[in-house]
């Protein structure tokens, strides 16, 4: 399985096309993470990362774990894309209750462009709110963060994380274009595995000082590689309902009689469902955690800290309502029944048109159901079981998530193109590229 790997490489390489899109993507996220180590003017960054240190498991963990390092400076790029994808879930949450952006996405190109563009606007307006409350938050931790507390310093610190927040948002897009993967989602897991080799160093420090059980960690990472391979296995699952298409008399030649199947993944969400939730709870939290001397605002901070029990039922909940927010936004049952009749074609022991539409939704319904719970039983529970045995570092079921989730869509990716130029792509095994959709 590694020589196939290694293979794989090589041939990425072998075509130009593929191979540009590759080195764009990498040039790219190395642009992002420079961005990750350039500090907001008037922060201390020595006495913040003092500071952060002691909220690894806390919400200011946790934003920093998904901006791969970049809020323990404060950096320009302090708050990741995550009051983009805030804004993208609005807009898609208000498209079909307003007409007019209903309208609109039902124009093709034009329209999502229009969208696209409000969403920019909406992006802004939350980056603006997130980083005011940011420079409170930097004020009210004190010792000697903020070098200077005043109204320029407020300005500038806004300015300056909505204009790198902004510019993230550009290097997505341009990944997703020119490159390889989703831009936004590669942001994300790139400063998620920014973070991991110091924190296989912290972990090794640890067994040295006695301070971490080696079994411990054996136990950890056991648990990790088996939810991998769950991940994976959600990911790729589908069911696949047989369609049937009768044969067509067109002058002298006989068209139609195949059988085929229509597969209906578990997950269709993959990745953007953890990510949405995540997006979701961290906004308030971040918004109340300067005013956390109010009673108020720190019953919100401590609800919504990773690891607090409302914490993850929200998750949990929100995980499995993405879930379905997405699929029912990809995929429509009635269009799909009307092209399978358009085309002649039939679901056996099903009638076509409205019981073809009733019986695809049905059974989507059920099958989404289970990826939506398992993909939030994997969510949570991991972060549960590592507070549980306090493991000092915070590398749970969401990180595993998007790295897995993100991984594998990019890898099939790079597979479509290899099999499109006839080479050998990462998976040679005819199973493991039927189930993957090859």
């Amino acid at each position: 399985m590694f020589k196939n790997f290694i293979e794989g490489l090589k041939n990425i390489f072998k075509i130009p096309e593929l191979r540009a899109k590759v080195v764009f993507t990498l040039a790219m996220l190395v642009v992002y993470r420079i961005g990750c180590h350039i500090p907001t003017p008037g922060i201390n960054t020595e006495a913040l990362s003092v500071f952060m240190k002691a909220q690894q498991g806390g919400i200011l963990g946790f934003l920093d774990l998904f901006t791969g390092g970049a809020f323990k400076t404060f950096s320009v790029c302090a708050l990741g894309v995550m009051p983009y994808i805030s804004s993208s879930i609005i807009m898609q949450l208000l498209t079909p209750v307003i007409p007019a952006l209903e309208k609109l996405a039902k124009e093709g190109d034009a329209g999502r462009k229009k969208i696209n563009q409000y969403t920019r606007y909406g992006a802004v307006a939350l980056c603006a709110i997130q980083a005011w409350s940011m420079t409170f938050l930097m004020h009210s931790i004190g010792r000697g963060i903020v070098n200077s507390w005043n109204i320029s310093f407020q300005l500038m610190t806004v300015l300056t994380l909505t204009t790198g927040t902004m510019f993230l948002v550009w290097l997505g897009e341009r990944i997703t274009e020119k490159g390889i993967g989703n831009g936004m989602s590669m942001i994300i897991f790139a400063g998620i595995v920014a973070r991991i080799p110091a924190e296989i160093i912290n972990t090794i420090k640890l067994i040295q000082q006695d301070a971490l059980s080696l079994v411990t960690v054996i136990a950890v990472a056991a648990g990790m590689l088996i939810i991998i391979a769950f991940v994976v296995l959600i990911q790729t699952a589908a069911r696949r309902i047989p369609v049937q298409y009768a044969q067509r008399v067109v002058g002298r030649k006989v068209y139609g009689g195949a059988s085929t199947y229509l597969p209906l993944k578990v997950d269709f969400s993959g990745v953007i469902a953890i990510i949405f939730a995540s997006s979701v709870l961290s906004v308030p939290a971040m918004i109340a955690k300067p005013f956390n001397d109010n009673v108020f605002f720190e019953a919100i901070v401590n609800w919504l800290s990773p690891g607090a029990p409302v914490y993850l039922v929200l998750y949990a909940g929100l995980v499995i309502f993405f879930c379905f927010f997405y699929t029912a936004v990809v995929f429509n049952p009635v269009d799909v029944a009307e092209n399978i009749k358009k085309y002649g074609g039939f679901i056996p022991g099903v009638r076509p048109g409205e019981p073809t539409a009733k019986f695809i939704d049905f059974t989507l319904t059920r099958i989404t159901l289970v990826g939506a719970v398992s993909i939030a039983a994997i969510a949570v529970l991991p972060d549960i079981l590592m507070r549980t045995v306090n493991i000092p570092f915070y590398f749970g079921g969401t990180s595993l998530l998007i790295v897995v989730g993100v991984a594998l869509d990019t890898m099939k990716q790079i597979e479509s193109h290899l099999l499109m130029r006839h080479y050998d792509g990462f998976m040679k095994d005819s199973k493991l590229k039927s189930r993957a959709g090859f």
